[in-house]
């Protein structure tokens, strides 16, 4: 089983079917060929015995997104990836994770007395007890940012990260909500006020991003207990990070802060958004999530007592945001590249050609999940880390392989407590001015926001 690129442009989309039928099938965007997998089988068998030089990041999206992640983690590739991850995996050790783990609780606080005072200033919420209506969708992403923020820099140069932040959600726009002609030749020239756009304002980041690396080179109070200061200190401090006195140099430490800004933000912030979401839609597995937390928490005066340890008494909590990753994947899909000829059985991959590896597709597969597969049922992680599904493969919410996601512990941090923190307080009705459309922007988003009745307990 065979397919090669045409040697000549085309501007053609073709499917060509294998055994794998309607799963696994070549398309074209412009003159490059992708080759669509939803097949967990073969994405097993290429992540088994493909060599990690065999296969990259396609060059035409590395190209289409350098304004916003440069050659950070999630494009780099080769002997420049592992030094990279190498560095950088120390950083997200338990160690280091305990220690902002109380900035996420400020932040997490600060929105809850922001959506009180919403409440207690609003008449009609005060006189019938029903609430006020929230984009909660907006207030999730703002706190995610604002932990990223603490998280990345300290907090000592808040106003910095909030730009870089605004900015990163500005580039995400220009390059995700027009239309793009990724693979069509010069199709850069086809929007060039666009093409503009996003080169400016990935130039103001990084600006923005460098002078922060400096001033703080030129600081005599750096504890490096940031992601900042470790990235500059060679990737732990004593944790296992550097090799000999390997360091990230500036601008690779701008790439991954970029990196690190968009995608543990957005990742995070989605998982939760789309938790509310399905929370809302079922109200028992709230009144379940909430008895969790007063049960096996300790409060004082109505406020549960959060610490990283405690977190993994919430087995209940993992199980909904395992089934909320499963139907509402935060990363839609993962891509990759044939690097050299990839002969795997029957099935022979060219050099060049493009993959996609459409993990809500297989997310939602029924002959993977059952007839109940587009169902949210928690309870089918109760005792399976991959919700019964009939193949290991087939549940990838932080990817696979050595790339799988190098934050995915934070996520898990961050989610337990934001969510802890937001039950202990408010119960959630869907608003009937939601509008259900999830749209791929680089990562699923909803594309209305998700407007959310937000009562007090």
């Amino acid at each position: 089983m065979t397919f090669t690129p045409p040697s000549f442009p085309t501007f053609l989309v073709g499917k060509i079917h294998t055994e794998f039928t309607g799963k696994v099938f070549i398309y074209w965007l412009g003159t490059e060929p992708f080759l669509y997998i939803a097949e967990p089988e073969l994405v097993k068998k290429m992540s088994t015995h493909v060599m990690a030089k065999c296969w990259g990041k396609p060059n035409v999206f590395k190209d289409d997104r350098y304004p916003m992640f440069g050659t950070g983690l999630v494009m780099a590739e080769g002997h420049h990836w592992v030094r990279h991850r190498h560095l950088i995996a120390p950083a997200f050790s338990p160690l280091n994770l305990k220690s902002v783990a109380s900035r996420m609780v400020d932040c997490a606080n600060e929105m809850i007395m922001r959506w009180s005072t919403q409440i207690n200033n609003s008449a009609a919420a005060a006189a019938g007890g029903n609430g006020v209506i929230i984009d909660v969708e907006k207030e999730i992403i703002e706190t995610s940012g604002e932990i990223i923020a603490k998280t990345c820099f300290g907090g000592t140069q808040d106003e910095d990260a909030k730009q870089v932040l605004q900015k990163l959600r500005a580039l995400q726009t220009a390059l995700f909500k027009s239309t793009r002609y990724v693979g069509v030749p010069f199709g850069r020239f086809f929007n060039v006020k666009k093409t503009l756009e996003a080169n400016k304002l990935g130039a103001e980041i990084d600006r923005l991003l460098f002078s922060v690396i400096r001033a703080r080179k030129e600081s005599k109070n750096d504890d490096g207990i940031d992601l900042l200061g470790l990235l500059m200190n060679g990737g732990g401090g004593g944790g296992g990070g550097g090799v000999g006195n390997d360091v990230l140099t500036e601008r690779e430490v701008v790439d991954e802060c970029k990196t690190f800004f968009f995608g543990g933000h957005e990742t995070t912030a989605l998982a939760i958004t789309w938790t509310l979401m399905l929370l809302a839609l079922h109200p028992h597995w709230q009144i379940q999530l909430r008895h969790e937390i007063f049960q096996l928490l300790p409060h004082h005066n109505n406020n549960p007592f959060l610490h990283i340890n405690l977190l993994s008494r919430l087995k209940k909590m993992q199980w909904v945001m395992n089934e909320a990753l499963r139907l509402y994947p935060p990363a839609p899909n993962v891509q990759r590249q044939a690097r050299e000829d990839i002969q795997i059985e029957g099935l022979m991959v060219p050099k060049g050609t493009n993959m996609w590896i459409d993990v809500v597709a297989m997310h939602h597969d029924k002959e993977l999940w059952g007839e109940d597969a587009n169902e949210f049922k928690p309870e089918r992680f109760m005792e399976d880390v991959n919700g019964g599904c009939k193949h290991k493969m087939g549940y990838l919410p932080f990817g696979f392989g050595g790339r799988m996601c190098v934050g995915r512990n934070l996520t898990f941090m961050e989610y337990k407590i934001v969510l802890t923190l937001v039950l202990s307080k408010f119960s959630f009705k869907l608003s009937t001015s939601y509008h259900h459309s999830p749209s791929i922007m680089l990562s699923l988003r909803p594309s209305h926001g998700l407007p959310l009745v937000v009562q007090p307990l």
